[in-house]
């Protein structure tokens, strides 16, 4: 007997509820909900929530396992951006309070020290730029190179836009992963982002994936997209099978031109969580930059048990993030294993 085909919109507690059809399909056989089903899970009511996150936590376990990978990141070149990302306070062209600044080499060493200790495995140098000119990859080249003699930590990177000589130069340097977010469905990014476009954030992680290094992608849910724009932004990502998806939750940043917008309810981004898992059942869900804001310290918790399986330690790149302590102590509580660096290569 065939599954009848799920409906959007159709009542709970059905033949096709969504939820039965979820476990029946990404559970049990590990494929991933459709963007129409996807759709459906973001629909649901808040009363489900608790089984939807069940269902995602069932599914990370099952597909991905109990290990949680943990990352820290730093920034070496911040603010000054020429770009006009309406959610960053690193941008150049509004009136936000950050500035350009570089980080030398010996801070940058020990930043990638000081999250060794915490537990994580991998640390990620960012930059704020459309792209990096020939200083920037010459001292991200110093840095890597500082990094790999002092510290057994995979070193990712975050600088931008690409062209095919500098990823080919990246992976030279033994960069293990590289992020470069979509942001947000490609029906919204205009809504977002004007000076550049949602093909060349594509065309930079097609040219990773070819070179041989991780895929490290994701965005920022609650920038004004619709429930049918957050269930295409999954399903574009899925199409892309990055290696990791970091799930960014909106923090209002005064000065930017999203700052004055609303934090996503803690239901809802909740509710995202578990919809992005179901849609990715094998891939590397990271918690990411707005989680504290959004979610809580309780939020955090429910989130590791409904689908998440990476996190994101210490301070953001212009945001507090919660202590790293309090982070690994809540794996410790929930006996969630940190991945283990041998486990990462």
């Amino acid at each position: 007997m065939t599954q009848a085909p799920v409906k959007t919109g159709e009542p709970v507690g059905t033949d096709t509820d969504i939820l039965a059809v979820a476990r029946e399909q990404v559970l049990e056989r590990g494929v991933g909900l459709t963007q129409e089903q996807t759709l459906d899970v973001l629909r649901l009511s808040d009363d489900r929530l608790e089984e939807l996150l069940a269902l995602a936590h069932d599914v990370r376990m099952k597909w991905c396992g109990p290990e949680v990978e943990v990352e820290g990141i730093i920034s070496l070149k911040t603010g000054g951006c020429p770009e006009d990302c309406h959610f960053c306070s690193q941008s150049g062209l509004f009136q936000s309070p950050v500035r350009a600044a570089w980080l030398d080499i010996p801070s940058l060493v020990e930043a990638a020290k000081q999250t060794a200790k915490s537990g994580a495995t991998e640390f990620c140098i960012v930059a704020a730029v459309r792209g990096p000119d020939a200083r920037l990859m010459a001292q991200v080249a110093a840095g890597v190179e500082a990094i790999r003699n002092e510290v057994d930590i995979q070193v990712a990177c975050s600088l931008g836009m690409l062209t095919q000589e500098q990823v080919d130069q990246l992976a030279a340097m033994g960069v293990h992963r590289y992020n470069h977010n979509l942001e947000t469905a490609k029906s919204h990014f205009p809504n977002v982002v004007t000076t550049h476009t949602w093909e060349e954030r594509w065309d930079t992680l097609r040219m990773v994936r070819e070179a041989g290094m991780e895929v490290c992608c994701g965005g920022i849910l609650g920038m004004g997209e619709t429930l049918e724009q957050r269930a295409e932004f999954a399903a574009q990502l899925a199409s892309l099978e990055p290696d990791e998806v970091p799930l960014n939750f909106l923090n209002p940043r005064p000065g930017t031109p999203f700052g004055d917008l609303e934090v996503l309810p803690a239901a809802e981004a909740l509710k995202a969580v578990a919809a992005f898992r179901l849609a990715l059942p094998r891939t590397m869900l990271r918690f990411a930059g707005g989680r504290e804001i959004t979610l809580g310290d309780l939020g955090a918790k429910q989130g590791i048990l409904g689908g998440i399986n990476a996190v994101i330690v210490g301070n953001y790149l212009t945001t507090l993030g919660r202590p790293a302590e309090a982070d690994l102590d809540l794996l410790g509580e929930l006996k969630m294993p940190i991945k283990a660096l041998n486990e990462t290569l």
